[in-house]
């Protein structure tokens, strides 16, 4: 079986993936069909994983076909078309049977592709455990396209938005613009923002959102054109989807008084500074922490199935899985505007 393996920083092989074997009886084998790379995979090409070891099956952002399954599986069987959720549960728990993987009572959570753990989906093919609660049939009208963001980016863009309290006439401020930035821009607007601002150091990026009406600015010009624009007042409400330490000090700045700031980019930081007068002087909320993702697909995919939200505009590259080292060093140089890249076996 091929697939995409790290084997240090900046190097992603094609090559021989390490052999799948079911966990156990409820576990399932997906043939994929497309996979996509997400900016977290992204900290692990820069050296910035989540294991010290190598030679690993990366990705988590997946979808395909059900070639096998374990006798302990009851709601698939072979020849199903499937996503592929980024995290599993224990699936046997309360929270994790309602979709809330985040709150597994076991503590049993696990991503795929972040260590040799779970191995990766950017492979040939995927071992699924827990599969009865880890994969959702791709319904009528969800392309592949779209069935891969929703293993990820899209249910992460709308936990962002809904932990930053936007209400109907709201003021956001979105930092970032990368895929989910972008899916939160839109989503925003579909809650009912009245005015969206999106912020990114990347002109092509800033582009696409005010594409989608958003108000697009320089990190640089922010706080200063917010401040101006809103007499002051500053966002309702900030989603904040880079993880990188300043990113995070811009987000709290642009919340007004007793706004909510929402912290959905990833941050390895065990000792971030956080600005904590300035948070207790203006009554902030802050929320941060990952989403779950099934929890989030009974809302979702009927949106997307509606046109109301169209993640896959974010797409830039389609690319063969044996071109994934290339896919990816494009990715990290931002080359010919690589933001959201599909790989296909």
């Amino acid at each position: 079986m091929k697939g995409l393996l790290y084997q240090g920083t900046r190097d992603i092989a094609y090559g021989e993936a390490p052999e799948l074997k079911p966990e156990d009886t409820r576990s399932a084998i997906v043939k994929m069909t497309a996979c996509g790379i997400c900016g977290s995979d992204l900290h692990i090409y820069q050296g910035h994983g989540f294991s010290d070891e190598t030679g690993y099956c990366v990705g988590h952002e997946a979808v395909g076909e059900i070639v096998e399954t374990g006798s302990g599986v009851s709601r698939f069987r072979a020849g199903d078309r499937v996503m592929i959720s980024a995290a599993v549960g224990c699936g046997a728990c309360v929270p994790c049977m309602s979709g809330n993987m985040n709150e597994c009572d076991t503590h049993g959570g696990r991503c795929y592709g972040l260590g040799p753990g779970l191995q990766g989906v950017q492979a040939e093919y995927a071992m699924v455990p827990v599969a009865d609660f880890g994969l959702a049939r791709i319904p009528d009208g969800i392309s592949d396209d779209q069935a891969v963001l929703l293993t990820d980016n899209l249910p992460t863009a709308w936990h962002g938005l809904k932990g930053a309290d936007i209400h109907p006439g709201a003021t956001v401020a979105v930092v970032g613009c990368g895929p989910i930035g972008l899916m939160a821009v839109e989503g925003a607007f579909l809650m009912g923002a009245a005015k969206v601002y999106a912020i990114d150091l990347v002109p092509e990026r800033r582009a696409m959102a005010e594409a989608m009406g958003a108000i697009a600015l320089d990190a640089g010009e922010a706080k200063a054109v917010i401040a101006e624009q809103t007499k002051g007042r500053m966002c309702d409400s900030v989603v904040e989807c880079v993880g990188a330490d300043p990113a995070i000090h811009l987000s709290l700045k642009l919340a007004k008084a007793a706004g909510t700031v929402s912290c959905i980019g990833v941050n390895q930081t065990m000792d971030f500074k956080f600005p904590m007068a300035l948070a207790f002087i203006k009554n902030l909320t802050f929320r941060t922490g990952t989403c779950s993702v099934p929890q989030h697909w009974p809302e979702l995919i009927p949106l997307v199935q509606a046109g109301k939200l169209a993640p896959e505009r974010t797409i830039t590259h389609h690319m063969p899985l044996s071109e994934g080292a290339e896919a990816y060093r494009m990715f990290d140089a931002r080359e010919n505007g690589a933001m959201k890249m599909i790989l296909t076996p």
